[in-house]
């Protein structure tokens, strides 16, 4: 590796910007607040493409176009999946959340939330959802740091070890400065340059194979069931796929977006402009690994590193199709990808364990300032436990993500969305949802039962068990009140 190399070169630049886009997020860090939510200060854009990649990782661009390399159109369903489940968490819970949070003790994070919106005087609540916070983002977070380290490898030739600091150093180094404004400043950025990539490859390799008859030919060649989008798969299969969207209404990284969110009235305009965003960079990277099947068929000479990890489809079509400074610019966009999901989850699990541990149990008087270093610490501290998981260079991206992902959407997801939307539902009908999502995933998981994913389940059984505790008992006259009152905002505001 060269230091004239145009993409190491490419690569500095950009992780510079990134840092200091964070240096500049220190200068507006004042409180604890603004380290968690940013102030809620967020404007519609910034709202509305922050969610998109932090939500969008490194499976965006290595996972998902490996699997639709190896598969076909098969795979795709993932892709609708999540469509649907994130325009229904715009259209129902973002504008909800956002000003119950606030009519709820001001709530800086989830567990915050669930705590106030339901009077436990008891904190059962806030720990047990700031440890599945902690437990299934520890595993997000190390699928992110897989993704960069496979980044870094493939491209510069790293070892697996170096790489996987290389990757997570600069996403550290920024989370750690500037807290949520950089993260989401930096989301923005990130954003615009993931939705370029993946415009801009496809395309390419379209022209590289001969255009769009010689393409479809090579890959029919390749195998007609490409092209089958039942290929391989059952009913259970496809709804295992499809199942991914309702992971959309328990992500605290998402949902954080939606609670900093400068007020109601922002959330119907980010709304469009994230789903606008979405469709089209899940477009481009189906068409990514669709249309990769066609190149590496016609240039078997080159597909020797796709065929051992599928997982790298994007990366060495960047490198074999682009100029070297293009080509910088191109798997930066992976790079943004890892660095937005990451640093939103190590925030996420920073403000966990500050808001949700500390402040409340161990230092309830401590000072902002002492908060806030508190908060970076934390960051550090996940990031080196990611790391450590993160070490086994056989790990899978989409692997990872696919149990974090389902971890949160049935433990929290059911309890978020009926909680902003019910007015009945009661403290510990919101802790047997909890618990029974999160340890229906887990079980589920380990069987391997039915061959369906276990989001599903978990979803389903956690929504009942909120239902049928709640209806054992009833809420508080305080809790309806206040039920209430943030209903009537968001309906006088949305």
């Amino acid at each position: 590796m060269s230091v004239s190399n145009p993409t190491l070169i490419t690569f500095v630049i950009y992780i510079a910007a990134m840092v200091l886009i964070g240096f500049m997020a220190y200068r507006s860090t004042n409180n604890l607040s603004d380290y968690i939510l940013g102030g809620r200060s967020l404007g519609s854009v910034v709202t509305a493409l922050s969610a998109g990649a932090s939500d969008m990782s490194g499976w965006l661009l290595m996972g998902l176009p490996g699997a639709i390399y190896m598969s076909g159109l098969s795979e795709s369903w993932i892709a609708i999946g999540l469509i649907v489940g994130a325009y229904l968490n715009w259209l129902f819970v973002a504008g909800r959340l956002r000003v119950q949070t606030e009519h709820n003790g001001d709530a800086l994070t989830l567990p915050d939330y669930f705590s106030s919106r339901f009077e436990d005087k008891s904190g059962l609540l806030r720990i047990i959802s700031a440890v599945v916070i902690l437990v299934f983002f520890t595993i997000y977070c190390a699928s992110g740091i897989v993704a960069g380290a496979r980044l870094f490898e493939s491209t510069f030739g790293m070892s697996y070890e170096t790489a996987l600091w290389a990757g997570a150093a600069a996403t550290i180094a920024y989370t750690f400065v500037g807290g949520f404004l950089a993260v989401s400043w930096t989301d923005t950025v990130q954003a615009t340059l993931m939705i370029f990539a993946l415009i801009l490859t496809p395309i390419i390799v379209l022209l590289a194979t001969g255009g769009v008859d010689t393409t479809f030919l090579a890959i029919e060649a390749k195998n007609p069931d490409n092209f089958n989008m039942l290929k391989n798969t059952s009913f259970i299969g496809i709804i295992s796929l499809m199942g991914w969207g309702l992971g959309y209404f328990g992500q605290p990284h998402i949902l954080a977006r939606f609670m900093a969110a400068d007020s109601v009235k922002s959330i119907a305009k980010a709304r469009r402009i994230s789903m606008t965003w979405m469709i089209l960079c899940l477009a481009g990277t189906v068409a990514v690994g669709f249309f990769g099947i066609a190149y590496f068929s016609v240039h078997p000479e080159v597909a020797g590193p796709v065929n051992e990890n599928h997982e790298r489809v994007f990366i060495e079509l960047a490198k074999l199709l682009f100029n070297p400074w293009i080509a910088g610019v191109l798997l930066s966009a992976i790079l943004a990808a890892v660095m937005s999901t990451l640093s939103c989850q190590l925030l996420v699990c920073s403000s966990a364990l500050t808001e949700d541990f500390y402040k409340t149990f161990l230092r309830k008087n401590a000072s902002q300032v002492e908060l806030v270093w508190v908060g970076r610490a934390m960051v550090l501290l996940v990031a080196l436990i990611a790391i450590a998981m993160a070490a086994n260079p056989d790990n899978r991206v989409l692997g990872l993500v696919s149990y974090a992902w389902a971890g949160f959407g049935a433990a929290f997801g059911p309890v978020v969305l009926i909680s902003v939307i019910w007015k009945n539902m009661t403290r510990n009908g919101a802790l047997a949802g909890i618990l029974v999502g999160a340890i229906t995933v887990i079980v589920w998981k380990h069987f391997n039962l039915l061959g369906l994913y276990e989001i599903i389940p978990g979803f389903i059984f956690a929504s009942l068990a909120i239902y049928f505790v709640s209806k054992m008992g009833a809420p508080t006259a305080g809790m309806v009140e206040r039920f209430d009152a943030a209903e009537k905002d968001y309906n006088l505001n949305k």
